[in-house]
């Protein structure tokens, strides 16, 4: 028996051949993989209880429609089975848009660290404005930890991939990786809550303060080991040969299987 890595997905576009090859591409993993509403659903019921590793590329809880975005937390029985897990010490990796996910459920993005809004909201007590994305940014991601995660890769390397202009906590985080080459700043994102109103990549009269461009990091505030990477916009990424060697090493940094 190999291991078992059950992955989230749902809530966000994606293409699915690509990704479905990106896992099979991960190692000897035996991957179930399931799609929201039935992932909440599975998870609520015990799916992720016994998984050796989870994966999270999943954005739920939210409902799009003609140009405005309702939000709800998840079930409590999905929110109890994965507090539930992160304090048996069993971890996850969070993968790009899940950073955005669960909008309503406060404990995800403290445990995250960090949390992209798709509306202005708050953050730890805060207003803050609307995040901001930006599509095919070209840029060198620089490993700034010797971590199990990112041992074995280069200094840096070059991704070409979509980058957030999000709220993230630095001190609730052990980075592993910055964006460079790339201002964190609003002239360069676009604004996320525009382009739900259907007005993609218009930052007219948005502002937003700059950013950190830590782009994949550790938690310091979850129970269990929980690992971040913001890679993973497209086909581009998922064939990235560093990115796929990072996201390995996560799944088996969180899954207590170091090699």
């Amino acid at each position: 028996m190999g291991r078992s890595l059950l992955v989230l997905s749902g809530g966000h576009p994606y293409e699915e051949g690509p990704f479905a090859e990106l896992l099979t591409g991960l190692g000897d993993w035996e991957v179930t993989h399931l799609i929201h509403p039935e992932a909440e659903e599975a998870v609520a019921a015990g799916a992720a209880e016994n998984a050796d590793a989870l994966l999270f590329y999943d954005m739920a809880g939210y409902t799009f429609a003609d140009g405005a975005v309702t939000m709800r937390p998840p079930s409590q029985g999905f929110s109890d089975a994965i507090a539930a897990r992160f304090a048996a010490g069993k971890g996850a990796v969070a993968m790009h848009h899940a950073l955005a996910g669960w909008a309503q459920w406060p404990a995800w993005h403290e445990w995250l660290g960090g949390g992209f809004l798709y509306q202005p909201g708050e953050w730890q007590g805060r207003a803050m404005p609307d995040s901001g994305y930006r599509h095919d940014v070209a840029y060198q991601a620089w490993m700034v930890a010797d971590h199990p995660v990112t041992r074995g890769l280069p200094e840096s390397f070059p991704v070409t991939d979509e980058l957030y202009l999000c709220p993230i906590d630095e001190s609730a985080l052990i980075p592993l990786a910055r964006a460079e080459g790339f201002a964190f700043t609003a002239a360069n994102f676009h604004s996320a809550a525009q382009a739900v109103a259907g007005r993609m990549f218009s930052r007219a009269g948005w502002h937003h303060p700059p950013g950190s461009n830590c782009i994949a990091w550790e938690s310091r505030t979850c129970p269990a080991p929980l690992v971040y990477l913001q890679f993973g916009d497209g086909p581009a990424t998922y064939a990235n040969p560093h990115v796929r060697r990072m996201l390995r090493q996560a799944l088996d940094y969180t899954s207590g299987d170091q090699p």
